[in-house]
């Protein structure tokens, strides 16, 4: 199992994109890793898109960057509520500083964009908030995934098999 002993935090928030929760989680999971579902503390119970439900394992608040080996971030609209509570975007900064892989998918690119790091970085996501990691300073490209160092960014659910492979390969 590649990623048997490593721990990787999942970020959740109401409007979560459904596959872009539970693919990689279940893909982590299949792999061996430890995943822990983190919400804001907004709720008990996160919804998705598209009906789905995840229940967070603890509140972003509650959790710390060491010991963690990456985080997925997936899109939808929860990007736009998680930017909204600091310690859901210094978590993200954290794990970035610590040279951890942070891999985010469609609109979690408004993560990364609020917590400072794709300066000077190649990204993609999905085409709407372009502009918005352009005005954060990253370079965009229009692929289904983009790696950078251990930046791992991706448009939307169809890049789902190409983004998870990266995340396992840089782990």
């Amino acid at each position: 199992m590649p990623l048997q002993g490593k721990k990787f935090i999942i970020l959740i928030e109401d409007m979560f994109n459904d596959l872009e929760f539970w693919y990689p989680y279940y893909r982590l999971k299949e792999g061996g890793a430890e995943v822990i579902v983190v919400g804001s503390g907004s709720a008990e119970e996160y919804s998705g898109k598209s009906g789905t439900s995840a229940r967070p394992d603890a509140k972003a608040d509650q959790i710390s960057a060491a010991g963690i080996d990456g985080i997925i971030i997936p899109g939808g609209y929860a990007p736009d509520h998680m930017r909204r509570y600091p310690k859901m975007v210094s978590i993200v900064k954290e794990l970035f500083e610590a040279q951890k892989v942070v891999a985010a998918i469609c609109h979690a690119g408004w993560m990364l964009a609020s917590a400072n790091i794709v300066k000077g970085r190649k990204v993609t996501s999905v085409s709407s908030i372009k502009d918005d990691l352009v005005n954060a300073g990253a370079t965009w490209f229009d692929e289904e995934v983009v790696v950078d160092g251990k930046l791992i960014t991706s448009r939307r659910p169809d890049d789902l098999p190409a983004f998870m492979r990266a995340v396992i390969r840089e782990t």
